[in-house]
């Protein structure tokens, strides 16, 4: 279950620095206003798939997945993100209601703005609107890219991305607890659980991470990216 709290501290927050620096005193003081922070425990939904949409949602800390079920209700897990990233907001100014869901796989806080601020806001400061768009844009590319890049790979090229991408990207370090199941990541690069299993084990007897039940630690990095890029 989710907790909300009212608790502003927008004025401060570092997500003012991304977005909301283009907004004066007056229109932040607004933002406080009309925002809460949800709390959300690893496995809750943040918003669902056909959810009508009323509030813009940002990640202020965590780790989510985006994700659409097929029509045998099988997962399709789009990408894994970290804060300060909008990926529930991809359909706000073009569709009535969500076309993905969005999970926490860490627990995450979310910040939940109602949607008629936003666009408020849009209508009356440039700046603003400019600045929401190119990020929500940037991250359209990025998932683009991702996706492209993972389909380009063999199988081990798509576990090595994974791999890499949490190390690199998301933890900045060689070791760190894996937030998704294996079932996940062959949801996340179009392979069946069998075959990540196996490439996981594989690079473990190769001396290239070692595996202690959920935390990975990366111990070739060259390696790694050597076949992340063959593949």
């Amino acid at each position: 279950m989710n907790e909300r709290s009212r608790g502003c501290i927008c004025e401060t927050c570092d997500f003012r620095d991304i977005v909301f620096s283009f907004l004066d005193d007056a229109a932040i003081l607004e933002l406080c206003n009309s925002k809460e922070e949800q709390s959300f425990q690893k496995g809750e939904i943040i918003n669902l798939e056909g959810e009508k949409i009323t509030d813009f949602k940002y990640l202020k800390s965590g780790l989510v997945k985006l994700f659409r079920r097929t029509s045998t209700g099988e997962e399709q897990v789009i990408t894994i993100t970290r804060p300060f990233e909008f990926v529930s907001n991809m359909s706000i100014f073009s569709e009535e209601r969500y076309q993905y869901s969005v999970a926490a796989v860490e627990d995450s806080v979310v910040c939940v703005v109602k949607l008629d601020f936003i666009k408020n806001q849009f209508m009356k400061n440039g700046g603003f609107a400019m600045g929401l768009l190119t990020k929500i844009s940037k991250i359209n590319d990025k998932i683009i890219h991702q996706t492209l890049d993972i389909r380009q790979k063999n199988l081990v090229g798509r576990v090595a991305y994974v791999l890499l991408y949490f190390a690199k990207d998301i933890y900045n370090t060689r070791v760190f607890d894996l937030p998704v199941s294996r079932k996940e990541i062959a949801d996340y690069i179009g392979m069946s659980t069998a075959n990540v299993i196996r490439t996981l084990s594989d690079f473990k007897k190769e001396g290239i991470i070692r595996v202690f039940g959920k935390t990975i630690e990366v111990i070739d990095m060259e390696k790694l990216e050597v076949i992340s890029k063959r593949g």
